[in-house]
């Protein structure tokens, strides 16, 4: 689990692939001073296990569902990557519940500069637009973001310059590749209202006020 606040950006040593998935290397200078073996670590949102560490240097071995479902097998050397360790259970929660497991891959469409605001529009698959809501949480290459606008086949965010300064997202541009992950609790409502328990759940919604 994760809160989707990025400690630092790691750099691509290498990717190599195997006939069952492949082996990513990344540097990191601040990260990896407390990571171990089997420590759960973020990388651009997907959640992955630390197999191996020499110096600075992190090691992961990628599954092909991995490769297949998100933008890391996208991944070229000296390339940036987000970073951020799992949550512990004394750390302060400033992002939202992040698990690390994407829902899918968006493409960056546009990206426009107001002041210093940056507002971003994300294309993405109309079943993962289902799940988000004006100003709630998603995760885009792991990083906390709150939901400004849905489409059909997207949304669209904005960043301020401290994000933009410290994430990844602050020099991706149209056409660029980004993980998606949505909020939890929308995927849970869907599930139980998908189940058919939704007249229940409406009239328990209406019986306490909330519609």
């Amino acid at each position: 689990m994760f809160t989707g606040l990025i400690v630092e950006m790691g750099e691509i040593v290498s990717l190599t692939k195997k006939d069952n998935g492949a082996r990513l290397a990344l540097q990191a200078k601040t990260l990896v001073h407390d990571a171990a073996l089997g420590d759960s670590i973020s990388v651009n949102g997907t959640c992955l296990t630390v197999v191996e560490i020499k110096g600075n240097t992190l090691s992961f071995d990628l599954s092909d569902e991995t490769l297949r479902s998100t933008n890391v097998g996208q991944l070229k050397i000296k390339d940036r990557v987000n970073l951020e360790p799992a949550l512990r259970l004394d750390a302060k929660l400033g992002g939202h519940f992040v698990t690390g497991h994407i829902d899918g891959v968006g493409k960056i469409k546009a990206k426009t500069l107001t002041g210093d605001i940056c507002r971003i529009v994300i294309r993405t698959e109309g079943r993962i637009a289902d799940f988000l809501v004006e100003k709630g949480s998603v995760a885009v290459d792991g990083i906390s973001l709150t939901v400004v606008e849905v489409f059909k086949d997207g949304f669209s965010i904005v960043i301020i310059p401290h994000t933009a300064h410290l994430t990844t997202i602050g020099f991706k541009g149209p056409g660029d590749a980004v993980n998606i992950e949505v909020d939890i609790l929308g995927k849970y409502v869907s599930k139980f209202l998908g189940k058919g328990h939704d007249a229940g759940f409406m009239d328990t919604l209406l019986r306490e006020g909330f519609a």
